[in-house]
């Protein structure tokens, strides 16, 4: 077998699991595990000492938010009395291809764990829902935007130019031949925050009515004048996957860590909270109307 560069090497076994992706296979391999843990009567502690670790390092695997190694899944399906090879090879499979570094992988050196979570899962989702209070969301962002709200927290020039890069190529999700459904609600202030010169904040918002032509993106406009709403008390996003098995979760971002809420009564309230507004505001199809008036004002 001739040598591959670890560089192509890596690309490959990203497109390999681009359709469902790397984040989603752990959580969901975790998720199998934790459901044949359960049926064997088995508890943390002792899934623990199976493969010489702590039940908290099996909740962390059973919650996909840890690498897999081979070894312990195979110790751990043992313990299980998962003893069909055919049964066993499918969940090794699936442990090599969770363990597959996505696109993101190679800007590890800026992202917290937190965050390249999210990217991973973003990827992965089939409806996307979203509401912003203080920015564009960053998958609508321009270049120039990007850049300008990048600068809020980073000063080093390489790294501002590395982390628009990264945002610009999550972008490239929206239109991928699987691209997932992308409905975002817009605070009017996040839209009048002068962040760029008035020649940029055009562009930004000719590129929000361009995206809202989409068919798989759709924006709605929270007005000043709406007044107080139930979203009001920060930014959050609701990510619906294909897979059954995966549930909703809701991500909220803090300034050093974030929350990932996929019990039903949170992802339940979060949802209602959405629709609500959603009903309340003007519909997409008046988006271009509001955003054009908004940018003759600039």
């Amino acid at each position: 077998m001739s040598a591959v560069p670890d560089d192509v090497d890596q690309d490959a076994r990203a497109r390999a699991t681009t359709a469902t992706g790397p984040t989603v296979l752990r959580i969901g391999l975790g998720g199998e595990l934790r459901r044949r843990r359960e049926a064997a009567h088995v508890s943390r502690e002792r899934a623990g000492d199976a493969i010489r670790a702590s039940p908290a390092k099996i909740s962390r695997l059973e919650l996909g938010r840890v690498g897999f190694k081979e070894r312990d899944v195979a110790d751990l399906l043992t313990l299980y009395g998962i003893v069909d090879p055919v049964e066993r090879e499918q969940f090794l499979g699936l442990a090599r291809q969770a363990n597959a570094p996505g696109w993101w992988h190679r800007y590890a050196d800026l992202l917290p764990t937190w965050f390249e979570t999210y990217i991973g899962l973003e990827q992965a989702a089939s409806v996307i829902r979203t509401y912003e209070l203080q920015f564009i969301p960053g998958l609508l962002q321009t270049r120039d935007y990007a850049r300008a709200v990048t600068r809020l927290g980073h000063t080093d020039a390489v790294q501002v130019e590395r982390r628009v890069e990264l945002r610009m190529r999550r972008q490239e999700l929206l239109t991928s031949p699987e691209a997932p459904t992308l409905w975002a609600v817009i605070d009017e202030a996040a839209l009048r925050r002068p962040l760029v010169g008035p020649e940029q904040t055009r562009e930004q918002l000719t590129h929000l009515i361009e995206m809202n032509e989409r068919p798989n993106v759709s924006l709605q406009i929270a007005p000043f004048t709406y007044g107080g709403h139930a979203a009001a008390g920060g930014p959050f996003a609701i990510l619906r996957f294909a897979e059954p098995d995966l549930p909703d979760i809701v991500y909220l971002e803090q300034l050093t860590s974030s929350l990932y809420l996929d019990k039903r009564s949170d992802v339940d309230h979060y949802a209602a909270v959405m629709d609500r507004l959603c009903a309340q505001i003007d519909p997409p199809d008046r988006t271009a109307g509001i955003l054009m008036a908004i940018r003759d004002e600039v």
